[in-house]
């Protein structure tokens, strides 16, 4: 029997990438756990002790400088990470994964810890990447090699921040490096499983969101799940637009250093710790703790209006945190708002109310991140249920497309859209200019999704006009004969890029 020995390879590399990845995010995952713990009983203590205010205040000032030191360098180390890592898949970035790692380590557990309402999973996908990157470099392999390595690594980073290896793989494959080759696969679920099981000794088999008393949601009632789904989408789409806005928060503050912007969150964290410690952080205490104790509509609302808000101030300024878990907990908060509505109506128990906190954070994180799948898998590895994948399905399937109607896009691509201008600009020979193409019948650009046309590196879609109305160009925009194509392009390679688009268009 011949043995393929290329695949033995690739599983022992994802399974050592697994290892180092899976101590690197538990690790992680415990230093921001024991900081949070740390901030909400010195937020308790400070009620009893009105000085400790001004030590926390000088404490503050201290992170704020130290957290700025770090991540001022490396503009890489700065948001979700998730973009990047897509952009490095893409060759469209390029990272140095040493300055990655230490710097979103250390920098991570300060704003993350901190209480600030920020994900520890993009950071984690993040670090995984780093782990992979570092190991294909150190290793001297090819290109090839060490872009699988990076994708293991960020599968492996979300199976370690979660305990949901399969979705870490999902995730990986569905929306950030789209590549479903049979070595790619194999080699992110084994990394990831890895990184699961050394995560899963470090914190035990118990699901991260163990939720009571989850029940099926009877057939009859399906038709709010409808309605629900639809709300979801309207949803989504504001969150994927304020994310996006978001730093313009910062306009009042555009004379403080934009590395130093974390200070400004310390302070509104500052007051929201001293009297609703229970809502800081990624949000994962705040659902369990909901879905035991449901509050009344009007806390529900305030919750929601607070945790939008502060995701928005919080992702704005900059610093390494991601959206996943507070989009998760949106998902939550909307569900259990949604259901004390219908509760309130005679037209739902309340027993079921877990339930469909379950089933809007999945249906939420699949509409934003437009990565239904990953969304369904994800929470039902979360709180350790397969129950509710009809029912998920379902609010993702109708939340997903209303998003799709209203022009909403992937928000991990349309981060790296905006991410990718100013990485061009920098890269410029001659200067950046613009030409429009519109595409031609007999060409092979009709009928294409845009992330399934080799189109080169050096070019950036802007926009795409049809029929005078003007369009997001996200990855699975399907193009049309007749579409104005507003391309940037470096006047420098002009000639040779121009070449290859009219070759593809002819």
């Amino acid at each position: 029997m011949k043995i393929d020995r290329s695949r033995v390879m690739i599983v022992v590399r994802a399974a050592i990438i697994g290892l180092f990845v899976g101590m690197v995010v538990s690790a992680f995952r415990y230093l921001v756990s024991l900081v949070l713990t740390f901030w909400k009983i010195t937020y308790l203590q400070a009620h009893q002790t009105p000085w400790l205010i001004i030590l926390i205040i000088v404490v503050m000032l201290i992170m704020t400088g130290l957290v700025g030191w770090i991540i001022k360098p490396d503009p890489m180390v700065n948001g979700s990470g998730i973009p990047q890592v897509e952009g490095q898949l893409m060759d469209a970035l390029e990272v140095n994964a040493w300055s990655v790692l230490w710097r979103k380590f250390t920098a991570g557990i300060l704003t993350i810890g901190s209480g600030a309402f920020l994900g520890r999973e993009g950071p984690s996908i993040q670090l995984g990447a780093a782990v992979g990157q570092l190991w294909g470099e150190k290793r001297g392999l090819s290109k090839q090699n060490q872009r699988l390595l990076i994708a293991t690594g960020a599968a492996a980073g979300l199976s370690a921040a979660f305990g949901a290896p399969v979705a870490g793989v999902l995730f990986i494959l569905e929306e950030v490096y789209r590549n479903f080759a049979v070595a790619t696969w194999i080699s992110a679920l084994t990394g990831a499983l890895v990184a699961d099981l050394v995560a899963s000794e470090a914190f035990g088999l118990a699901p991260v969101l163990q939720l009571p008393h989850l029940r099926l949601v009877p057939l009859q009632d399906y038709w709010y799940l409808v309605i629900f789904g639809l709300l979801l989408g309207i949803f989504a789409v504001l969150y994927q637009r304020a994310t996006l806005w978001s730093p313009k928060l910062y306009t009042p503050f555009s004379k403080i250093p934009r590395q130093f912007h974390f200070g400004i969150i310390l302070l509104t964290l500052l007051v929201i710790g001293y009297f609703i410690p229970q809502t800081l952080g990624g949000g994962a205490e705040l659902i369990t703790g909901t879905a035991k104790i449901t509050p009344a509509i009007m806390i529900l609302f305030g919750l929601l209006f607070l945790r939008f808000f502060g995701s928005m101030l919080a992702f704005g300024s900059g610093v390494p945190g991601g959206i996943f878990l507070p989009i998760l907990t949106l998902g939550a908060l909307a569900g259990a708002l949604f259901g004390q509505a219908l509760v309130g109506m005679h037209l739902m128990e309340a027993g079921l109310l877990p339930s469909l906190m379950v089933i809007g954070m999945a249906g939420y994180f699949g509409a934003i991140s437009k990565a239904p799948f990953t969304a369904i898998v994800l929470v039902a590895e979360m709180v350790g249920s397969l129950d509710h994948l009809v029912s998920m399905a379902l609010v993702v399937l109708i939340a997903y497309l209303v998003v799709d109607s209203l022009g909403g896009a992937p928000i991990y691509e349309s981060l790296l859209v905006r991410m990718q201008l100013p990485a061009m600009l920098a890269k410029v020979t001659g200067h950046l200019e613009e030409h429009i193409l519109v595409v031609a019948p007999a060409g092979q650009l009709g009928n294409q999704q845009i992330r399934a046309i080799n189109l080169p590196n050096e070019l950036l879609i802007t926009r795409i006009v049809r029929h005078g109305q003007t369009m997001l160009p996200k990855g699975d925009f399907v193009l049309q004969v007749g579409d104005e194509i507003h391309i940037l392009i470096d006047s420098g390679q002009f000639g040779s890029i121009w070449a290859k688009i009219q070759d593809l268009n002819r």
